[in-house]
């Protein structure tokens, strides 16, 4: 996580992240950007991602249907 913070943090429209304690070896992260133009452009090409023990199978990207405090 050491590795991944510092560069989701950085980018533009980042508001938040949730990282997801992995299930059966699998891990799952939720991290909401501003707009859709800016999650698109920060999310990783699975093929360039560098960060130990990482490894990235697939990305979505949805928009917030609700919200609840």
């Amino acid at each position: 996580m050491n590795d991944i913070l510092p560069r989701v943090r950085s980018a533009p429209g980042f508001i938040s992240g949730y990282w997801l304690e992995p299930a059966d070896g699998r891990g799952l992260s939720i991290v909401l950007f501003e707009n859709e133009e800016q999650a698109r452009e920060s999310t990783p090409p699975a093929d360039d991602w560098t960060a130990p023990g990482v490894t990235i199978i697939g990305v979505e990207i949805r928009r917030v249907a609700a919200t609840a405090p």
